[in-house]
């Protein structure tokens, strides 16, 4: 799908998010696309995100899975109607994330992630993503999303 347009640069290509904002050339500028009932992504690491142990760096983890998560619930909210209201740059802000490490994710290979809403509203969403290799789940999240209404 590297060709394909992802939801990120379809539904937000100015924001200059570190994680998903293709507006930010020092980001990591993640590419999520529709599968299915979720949305799906491939994580290349970069050297620097070496835990210090040689492998991915925890924080990393955590920021893919929430902008991860960013990328099922605003694919869903175009779906459903429920755009950015008017000042707010994004439909939904993260709310809370919780996020679990489960095994060692490697620094030198590409990940796999996936996400999807589990519950939805126009006030929220909440959402699961995550993070593959080898076919085993290395951290997964639990992300709770609210609209974002400017004040």
């Amino acid at each position: 799908m590297p060709d394909a347009i992802s939801i990120q640069e379809r539904l937000y290509p100015n924001l200059p998010c570190f994680g998903c904002g293709h507006a930010n050339p020092r980001g990591l500028r993640l590419r999520s696309y529709p599968s299915g009932d979720g949305v799906v992504a491939a994580f290349v690491p970069w050297p620097e995100h070496d835990n210090g142990l040689g492998h991915l760096n925890g924080g990393i983890i955590a920021t893919v899975l929430d902008c991860h998560s960013a990328a099922a619930v605003t694919h869903r909210a175009d779906e459903n109607g429920w755009p950015p209201l008017p000042g707010a740059a994004l439909p939904y802000v993260t709310a809370g994330l919780d996020v679990r490490y489960l095994r060692p994710a490697p620094l030198r290979e590409p990940v796999d992630l996936r996400a999807f809403v589990t519950d939805e509203s126009e006030a929220q969403m909440t959402a699961t993503a995550e993070l593959l290799w080898d076919d085993k789940v290395r951290a997964s999240a639990t992300a709770l999303w609210k609209r974002w209404r400017p004040r």
